[in-house]
């Protein structure tokens, strides 16, 4: 064992020696190694980068996993009691120690810009909406306790809200006013940002809070009650026991309402099939590196092979002195191995300080990522790995000439 080592750490100085022998030749062969192990890594790692936007878009329109949504209404088609609803949910969510969920009602109300009075889309949610959709803020915070103990209604809106109000300092409390004339006067806490294809104020408010201002004014937004039918209620379990507690859920809500309610009780969110929906990303992504690392690989075999042609001398010279076969294939390829690794740590290195530029992150991620995964070390191990892999095949070939060669046909040379 000792001996084998001995021999190992004796063959890497020897290669490590003719590199720098032959440093220029070397240098030379080893530029298109680095960038081909730099291109791999750097896709892998964009390839991760385009994963999470991926995620994150998923998770803000439907969703954490697991997310589960409820849903009841009653089997003749009457109105749910609305207040019998929110007790069950609030009993289910308390008895399985849920700490993530929402209530989620869409309305409209009536809010008077400079431009005239305009029906604005509404989202009543409740605090935990925010963490569950990953919402962006560009401006001031989500909701908070303290906001939701306001007398006044909190808001979060979109730019094009925040535009139409000629976009001033959340520091300074800006306020806006809700409904008709006895309407509320509710204060802008937090901006989120629009999508390129909105062109319509929206907002969110707090579903509490909505109730206060439909009971001040119901005349200042839609008729529909937004507490009937249409509430939607969500609920972000783990995954691992999502399964049996969307049964224990439907169960439980449904008994708390009573015969002639249906209770539906279904996931929405990106994994709730099981199968990765990221595989179609990940293969290309592979297939992209794959292909970058077979150029690489090429252009050094064709570079060693042509510097072991230009050693036929040495190497006969070496066997003339008793140099085993196995010794001097060994020589070779240890030669590629250890210029490949050594080149790979350089394009690691540069994939690293490439990926982690803001200005990299920022044109990948597309406004899209509000946490960016820290370098993988799965991709800068890759890198070094495929060095190695690359080495010892692009070695492979040159090592296998170079024990062909022969004392007498290296003294002609």
């Amino acid at each position: 064992m000792r001996r084998a080592l001995t021999g190992f750490v004796g063959a890497v100085l020897e290669a490590w020696q003719e590199l720098r022998v032959h440093r220029t030749r070397v240098l030379l062969s080893l530029i298109g190694v680095a960038v081909a192990v730099c291109s791999l890594t750097t896709v892998v790692a964009l390839g991760a980068i385009v994963q999470q936007a991926n995620e994150e878009l998923s998770e803000r329109s439907s969703g954490r996993p697991a997310t589960l949504y409820v849903s009841a209404y009653t089997n003749d088609g009457g109105t749910l009691d609305a207040e019998a609803m929110d007790a069950a949910w609030q009993e289910t969510l308390d008895r399985y120690h849920v700490d993530y969920a929402s209530r989620v009602a869409q309305t409209m109300l009536l809010v008077p810009f400079v431009t005239g009075g305009l029906q604005v889309g509404a989202q009543a949610v409740d605090l935990p909406y925010g963490e569950m959709h990953r919402l962006r803020i560009t401006e001031g915070s989500w909701f908070t306790e303290a906001d939701a103990a306001r007398l006044a209604p909190a808001l979060v809106v979109n730019e094009v809200f925040w535009d139409r109000i000629g976009r001033p300092d959340l520091a300074t409390h800006p306020t806006v006013r809700l409904g008709g004339d006895h309407g509320a006067t509710a204060i802008v806490v937090g901006v989120y940002p629009a999508a390129s294809w909105e062109t319509e104020p929206s907002m969110y408010l707090l579903a509490d809070q909505l109730a206060a201002v439909r009971a001040a004014d119901p005349s200042g937004g839609t008729e529909s009650d937004p507490y009937g039918g249409g509430t939607q209620y969500e609920m972000w379990v783990p995954p691992a026991i999502s399964t049996e507690l969307t049964e224990l859920v439907r169960r439980d809500i449904g008994a708390a309402l009573g015969d002639g309610v249906q209770v539906d009780v279904n996931r929405q969110d990106y994994a709730q099939y099981g199968d990765d929906p990221f595989l179609v990303t990940k293969l290309v992504v592979g297939g992209i590196a794959v292909l970058v690392l077979l150029l690489g690989a090429l252009g050094l075999v064709n570079i060693a092979l042509v510097t072991v042609k230009q050693r036929v001398r040495e190497i006969g010279i070496r066997r003339s002195f008793g140099a085993t076969a196995g010794r001097v294939f060994f020589a070779v390829m240890m030669e590629s191995v250890v210029a490949t690794v050594a080149a790979g740590a350089v394009g690691v290195m540069a994939a690293v300080l490439l990926v982690q530029s803001p200005m990299v992150q920022e044109f990948v991620g597309q406004g899209m990522v509000s946490d960016f995964p820290p370098f993988p070390v799965d991709a800068a191990l890759l890198g070094l790995a495929s060095a190695t892999l690359v080495g010892a095949l692009a070695g492979l070939l040159p090592a296998l000439v170079a024990v062909r060669v022969k004392v007498i046909d290296a003294i002609r040379y």
